[in-house]
């Protein structure tokens, strides 16, 4: 085979099959799969409202402020690359939206957010998922005197005290469901809510707005509807307004549900400092959810670039001998 049509096949192998490499490396598409669905979550409450007109003040504002997509997308709030610092990539002001700019009307610090009325002592907690992941949840009630007309900030939540802290929860019925413990409070409060996967960097955040009794008067917020999680009917309904990715998902969240194809199977970084730490749960438990689907993606990306490689320099080594030869 001449030396230059030989180069020429080497060429047309590497640059064929490097962009497969690529394209199966990158084919992991960014999804979101959770929020606290009781007490339900101010992106979940304002969605069940209706995200085009919600009925709410709050959630009209936030629609003004941030658009509606971000309530179809309701499951969406998330930090990639949390690896559990929370602190460090959240500031102050932006918890509700985990800094990012499509949730940004989580973040409008008001008092009237539609709220759930709890009071003192045990509480099941449930958390709306789509798709099962591996990692621990921490949740976070605001200290006595948070004033909710000015920006949440780290400093508001009692991270030393987590209201409830748990791994392995089983997704039954399309939510992981837990115990947990509210101290006394007065007033309108907020539940802040981690969600740290241990297969990924990944981390999941919410904010449920609560009121203990009737003392959210007394305490000078202003009176706000009891909020409702959207309904499944509701959710698959408008399943293609969404950004987020539910292929191979199943809506009903069980355990049983197809993989998620959006894993990363990078481990995660402890942080002593991150809520998460602080809140006593240092080694991530898995929790359901398979992982594998990423590392066959990158295994056949890995394959894809060896046989470029190795087909690039089985031609070059051809190509030269038989230029040797012709001399």
């Amino acid at each position: 085979m001449p030396a230059r049509r030989s180069r020429k096949l080497a060429a047309l192998a590497a640059t064929g099959v490097a962009p497969l490499a690529l394209t199966a490396l990158s084919a992991t598409p960014a999804a979101a799969h959770g929020t606290l669905g009781d007490p339900v979550s101010r992106v979940a409450a304002c969605y069940a409202e209706g995200a085009e007109n919600p009925t709410s003040a709050a959630c009209k504002a936030a629609v003004a402020a941030g658009g509606s997509q971000a309530l179809y997308d309701w499951n969406g709030i998330r930090d990639g690359e949390a690896a559990g610092k929370h602190q460090e990539n959240i500031p102050d002001g932006k918890l509700c939206s985990a800094n990012s700019d499509e949730f940004k009307g989580m973040d409008l610090a008001r008092d009237d957010w539609p709220a759930t009325k709890v009071s003192a002592g045990s509480y099941t907690f449930s958390y709306k998922v789509t798709a099962p992941h591996k990692g621990t949840f921490n949740l976070y009630l605001t200290k006595q005197g948070y004033d909710p007309s000015k920006p949440l900030a780290w400093s508001d939540l009692d991270l030393k005290h987590p209201v409830a802290t748990k791994t392995d929860p089983v997704a039954e019925g399309g939510y992981y469901t837990f115990s947990g413990t509210l101290p006394d409070r007065t007033g309108r409060q907020l539940i802040y809510g981690i969600w740290q996967r241990s297969d990924s960097t990944e981390a999941f955040y919410s904010c449920s707005d609560v009121t203990y009794g009737d003392s959210a008067a007394s305490a000078g917020s202003t009176a706000a509807a009891s909020p409702s999680a959207p309904s499944d009917e509701q959710i698959a309904e408008d399943a293609d307004k969404s950004t987020v990715d539910h292929s191979g998902m199943d809506m009903s969240g069980d355990e049983t549900a197809g993989a998620d194809a959006s894993a990363d199977p990078s481990p995660v970084a402890e942080d002593d400092n991150s809520p998460a730490a602080q809140g006593g749960s240092e080694n991530l438990a898995e929790t359901g959810g398979d992982s594998t689907t990423p590392y066959i993606a990158v295994g056949g990306a890995a394959a894809l670039a060896i046989g470029a490689a190795g087909l690039f320099a089985s031609v070059r080594r051809r190509a030269m001998t038989g230029g040797r030869r012709g001399r």
